[in-house]
């Protein structure tokens, strides 16, 4: 390998890991927080959460970004080794990298295809990681100069040679503790506990949310309130992981308030698929393509009282959600067996919810409305329990 093309592969690495390192972060506070934001998050199109959210985002529970960390981690000691070793080692080390970037290339495309073509949604790290590997596949392709058949008897050559180099074989026990202890610890998808009701803010906390709050405007939501003080109005797509993690979130919360004040704050779910056959507002055909199906099947489990056991089947099976899936579970949980002779009738009321949306300026899920403050995405639980106890303490005053 060249000192010019080392340092272009090195180049390459380097960027791939800080992506995936940030990948990996990202993801891990997704897993320990429903709430989390990352800063990725463009737009409904353009997000890191909906695809790592979705089932292309992990193998066998663990992120995939860890994965790309890992593999970033030990393409760039290749790459130092070949910048500073001598004799047959320095030789072997582009067609490693060569035949690792063609692994890692496969997978590129994979993950690309899902993106762009399943979910219709782009990642800004992943991207970035894409760049990584196409660039080092390009650079060691060039380099590497020893048959790709002769890399199996080259590596165990250079395995064996460890033995002579202690601190070569002291690297190599690190970086494979290392990733095994990573694999072993990081938290995996669908592991997080059932969150608890949250602890209140301290008075200082309380009182500047209850300012910004205060001065936030307000719509007009055409949602009655059946008598409550509060009314929370969900613009909601059961195919939206921050949907679910929200509904999970704050699931405490609204046991707490209904065991305390019976009846005073009401939650009212409209749908918002983000799916351009029931809303015109997206294009493309969407992200979410049985988020029609799914609002439409929570429709009909509410006529036969069941909608919450349809909305959480919907919301824990989001990443195996399919047309049939969809009908099976309505059927099994519901007893409904005529979706497809309903749907024509009850996607009108979906749309008529998308209309309302369309007319508060909803353009992604969640989006919250409480007492008419508009909150995309959700708060943290914390403040979001404030939130509801603060219009719990002015319900009936002036209009704030």
């Amino acid at each position: 390998m060249t000192r010019t093309a080392g340092r272009l592969a090195l180049l390459f690495t380097l960027v791939g890991l800080a992506a995936s390192v940030a990948a990996a972060y990202v993801h891990y506070h997704l897993l320990r927080d429903p709430n989390y934001t990352s800063f990725c998050d463009v737009s409904t199109t353009v997000s890191c959460t909906e695809v790592y959210q979705s089932r292309y985002g992990t193998l066998g529970g663990v992120p995939v970004a860890l994965f790309g960390a890992l593999f970033f981690v030990f393409t760039t000691l290749l790459v130092i080794i070949g910048l500073r070793a001598k004799g047959p080692a320095r030789d072997n080390v582009p067609g490693y990298l060569f035949a690792l970037s063609t692994v890692g290339l496969a997978v590129v495309f994979y993950l690309a295809y899902a993106s762009f073509f399943v979910l219709k949604t782009v990642c800004p790290l992943c991207m970035v990681t894409y760049v990584g590997v196409i660039g080092l596949f390009i650079v060691t392709g060039a380099s590497a100069d020893v048959p790709i058949s002769s890399l199996p008897r080259r590596a165990f050559a250079d395995l064996r040679g460890l033995r002579r180099r202690p601190l070569a074989m002291t690297v190599a026990l690190l970086l494979v503790a290392g990733s095994a202890s990573a694999l072993a610890l990081f938290p995996r998808e669908g592991a997080q506990a059932a969150p608890a009701a949250p602890a209140p803010l301290a008075t200082g906390q309380e009182s500047a949310f209850e300012h910004w709050f205060s001065q936030q405007p307000r719509e007009a939501v055409a949602v009655p309130n059946d008598g409550a003080k509060v009314l929370i109005v969900k613009f909601n797509d059961y195919e939206c992981p921050s949907c679910a993690n929200t509904w999970r979130t704050y699931k405490s919360i609204f046991e707490k308030y209904a065991a305390e004040d019976p009846g005073q704050v009401r939650l009212v779910y409209l749908d918002y698929p983000l799916n351009s056959s029931c809303n015109d507002n997206v294009m493309g055909g969407g992200p979410h393509p049985y988020a029609c199906d799914a609002a439409v099947a929570v429709r009909l489990a509410a006529e036969k009282g069941k909608k919450e056991a349809m909305q959480a089947w919907c919301y824990d099976n989001q990443e195996n959600m399919s047309g049939p899936a969809i009908r099976e579970a309505l059927k099994d949980i519901a007893g409904v067996s005529d979706f497809d002779a309903r749907y024509p009738d009850v996607i009108k009321q979906v749309k008529q919810d998308v209309a309302l949306g369309q007319t508060l300026g909803v353009h992604a899920t969640p989006t919250y409305f409480i007492d008419g403050v508009k909150v995309e995405g959700g708060l943290a639980p914390q403040y979001f329990d404030a939130a509801i106890a603060y219009e719990l303490k002015h319900a009936g005053q002036a209009p704030r």
